[in-house]
């Protein structure tokens, strides 16, 4: 009779005939809170995305939020899934909480397209999908706290994206003089934040993306 090894999935061993094989890759969601660097190093005395779970070596984050930015924030071990994500085959939605009530005149100007500054160079936006969400969404409060409605009004709307410009969503309703006070990333692709808490993380075996195409340029009202 062969002999087995008692060792835990026993196989062939490496060697220069047999290498070792390579390890799969690990992908995670986490809702980046208020007040977090999308990042693992550097910027001493920021706090960062290390502090919410023991993640593996090789971790990224797929593309950015910004420390004032909170929500769905997709971690992959995976340099080609990071580059499907950032596609622009790839919809990102967020959750904006505006400082004025929005109108349809502003709704119809984002869908157009704005112009913003990137860098000092002026750039004409692609055309999104925004709507305006009445009841507003029912997040967790921020860890520093919005203004409150002593200060005027607010409103919320959804915008989904194909690009990613630095600070985007916040620079467009500027331009159509609704300054952002609050961005919360809801969705890539057909990935949802759902009811994931600030600061909460999910291992997932993949992304389910999804078609991002089929909602663009304009889009009902999101679910």
């Amino acid at each position: 009779m062969q002999k087995t090894s008692g060792r835990r999935g026993a196989g062939p061993r490496a060697g220069p005939d047999c290498p070792t094989p390579p390890m799969p890759h690990r992908h995670f969601l986490i809702h980046k809170p208020y007040g977090y660097l999308s990042q693992f190093a550097g910027e001493a005395n920021k706090k960062k995305l290390g502090e919410f779970h023991d993640f593996p070596e090789g971790i990224m984050a797929i593309g950015r939020l910004d420390e004032d930015s909170e929500g769905l924030l997709l971690l992959t071990t995976d340099g080609k899934m990071s580059e499907t994500v950032r596609s622009k085959r790839i919809e990102k939605e967020y959750y904006a909480q505006l400082d004025g009530l929005v109108d349809d005149g502003a709704l119809a100007r984002l869908r157009a397209g704005v112009e913003i500054g990137i860098h000092g160079v002026k750039y004409r936006t692609s055309p999104c999908a925004a709507v305006r969400l009445d009841p507003a969404p029912a997040f967790a409060p921020r860890a520093r706290k919005i203004r409150d409605d002593r200060h005027g009004p607010t409103s919320w709307v959804a915008i989904t994206l194909t690009e990613g410009k630095y600070r985007q969503v916040r620079k467009m309703t500027a331009a159509v003089g609704l300054p952002t006070l609050r961005l919360v990333r809801v969705r890539v692709g057909a990935v949802r934040l759902g009811d994931l808490g600030p600061g909460a993380v999910v291992e997932v075996a993949d992304f389910e993306l999804g078609d991002a195409a089929s909602t663009m340029p304009g889009s009902e009202t999101p679910g």
